[in-house]
């Protein structure tokens, strides 16, 4: 006696490389034997469904790439497997075929989630064309998934990545701060990620659910900065036509970021201090004083203590500022974060232009990390997102970077210095102090970092403290 037909046939690939494998769900023999025959002949791994049911229960364990299905079934229709399949992950892309007469409801499944519909009769070719579509998709839709991942597992905090130990101590400050409410001074090279860092300390402390607001300060003519911050009340000024609350009555509750604080006039820093220590603003053309209750985060790319010292910043308000200080090095003081970066924002650029890339070669990553990245991270981001641009391949190649990065080898730093003659005392000064700018000026950590004991770095560091620089020139310091 014969056996029971099974709902599900097992078809291994053996007519030509399998390039996926494609789950046919019908419940009409002849058209599951039509597409099997077809689509295994284009090299596909096929397994056929006699139904909504049993095709639901194979999807369940894993491994189909792609479900090619009739919308009418008898016992679990096309929609209703749909919506189940939509519960699997990784949740495999889905084609529909219905009836000429049936357009709605294979609308119906493209909203609910089905990558597109065919319609019968349909031509093959039309079949193999949606189905490589299809299969495209999903494969760009698993690498941006599979890079996030990737990116996720190593040490992050909201979009801030580094694995460095500097930017470890910076994840570490932000956490250690996160139910705190004092003033925070970011400093760094311009395009390390200050706003970044901002948007993190906010997110995890207690203002969170309140608005951030950000400012630029060298961004705004001196004119405009006072009512920017403040407000103003109609007929303060020519062009004040009717009241407008300032920055920091739309910070209210939350947190307000000074960018590029160094800019901001002498005459206008007593009117920040004063809200800074009062909690009160007073909005340009009125007597009114309004409270608010704003955290304040500046930043910076200048040297403050300088700024100080030419009379340039006020010292109480350096000092209200500068309760907690996080100091980001530059990218090239932390060449361990250049591939995590660049990996993050592969990612991101690969999905908005919608190319299935996968990650760099590896000449490519030999490139970046002997790079010195003048512009830091946002150089990086850009050059990024250039190469996405230009790729053709599924990997970024040296030659999809910019020609300058190409081009970095002769200018090696030691061949460098050994046509301008410096002597070992000169290079190790100036390793010396880019390991100390690296790690934010904290001796202890620079002096582990260059094998040295601090006493040692110490006297060195006193020594070229007296000392002119190497390549300056000490007789006329002026030219």
């Amino acid at each position: 006696m014969a056996s029971p037909p099974s709902t599900i046939d097992h078809v291994p690939a053996t007519r030509g490389p399998a390039r996926a494998l494609i789950l046919v769900v019908d419940d009409d023999a002849a058209t599951r034997d039509l597409l099997r025959e077809e689509l295994e002949r284009e090299g596909f791994a096929i397994e056929v469904a006699a139904g909504g049911r049993a095709g639901l229960e194979r999807v369940r364990r894993g491994g189909v790439d792609l479900v090619v299905s009739d919308v009418k079934m008898p016992d679990l229709d096309g929609l209703d497997l749909l919506r189940e399949i939509r519960t699997v992950e990784p949740t495999p892309s889905v084609i529909t075929i219905t009836a000429f007469g049936s357009i709605d409801t294979a609308i119906r499944a493209v909203k609910l989630g089905a990558y597109d519909y065919v319609t019968k009769p349909f031509e093959m070719d039309q079949l193999l064309l949606t189905i490589d579509k299809a299969l495209a998709e999903r494969a760009l839709r698993l690498e941006v998934v599979r890079l996030r991942e990737e990116v996720n597992r190593r040490e992050r905090l909201d979009n801030l990545i580094g694995r460095s130990p500097a930017m470890q101590e910076v994840f570490d400050l932000i956490r250690r701060m996160a139910g705190s409410q004092v003033s925070v001074l970011i400093t760094g090279d311009s395009g390390t990620g200050k706003e970044l860092v901002a948007r993190a300390i906010h997110a995890h402390g207690p203002r969170k659910a309140h608005p951030f607001v950000a400012m630029n300060c060298s961004a705004i003519p001196e004119t405009l900065l006072e009512s920017e911050l403040f407000g103003y009340a109609r007929g303060a000024h020519s062009t004040a036509r009717t009241d407008r609350q300032g920055l920091f009555v739309e910070a209210d509750g939350g947190t307000l970021f000074l960018d590029e604080i160094a800019e901001m006039p002498l005459a206008l820093q007593p009117k920040l201090l004063r809200v800074l220590q009062d909690g009160e603003v007073r909005p340009l053309g009125t007597n009114k004083v309004e409270r608010v209750d704003v955290r304040v985060i500046a930043a910076t790319n200048r040297d403050l203590t300088a700024h100080l010292r030419e009379g340039h910043l006020r010292e109480d308000l350096y000092y209200r500022l500068n309760v907690v200080q996080i100091h980001l090095p530059p990218l090239r003081a932390r060449s361990e974060d250049v591939l995590p970066l660049a990996e993050h924002f592969l990612a991101r650029s690969a999905a908005r232009a919608g190319k299935p890339l996968r990650g760099f070669t590896e000449s490519a990553k030999k490139v970046m990390l002997t790079y010195p990245f003048p512009g830091n991270v946002r150089e990086l981001e850009n050059m990024v997102e250039r190469a996405v641009a230009l790729a053709e391949g599924e990997l970024i190649g040296p030659n999809d970077l910019p020609p300058s990065m190409r081009e970095r080898k002769s200018q090696d730093r030691l061949a460098t210095a050994v046509a301008q003659g410096l002597t070992l005392d000169q290079l190790e000064r100036e390793y010396i102090e880019r390991v100390l700018d690296a790690e934010g000026g904290n001796k202890t950590r620079a002096a582990l970092r260059l094998g040295l004991d601090r006493k040692t770095l110490y006297r060195k560091l006193e020594e070229y403290a007296t000392a002119p620089k190497p390549g300056s020139d000490a007789k006329n310091p002026g030219q």
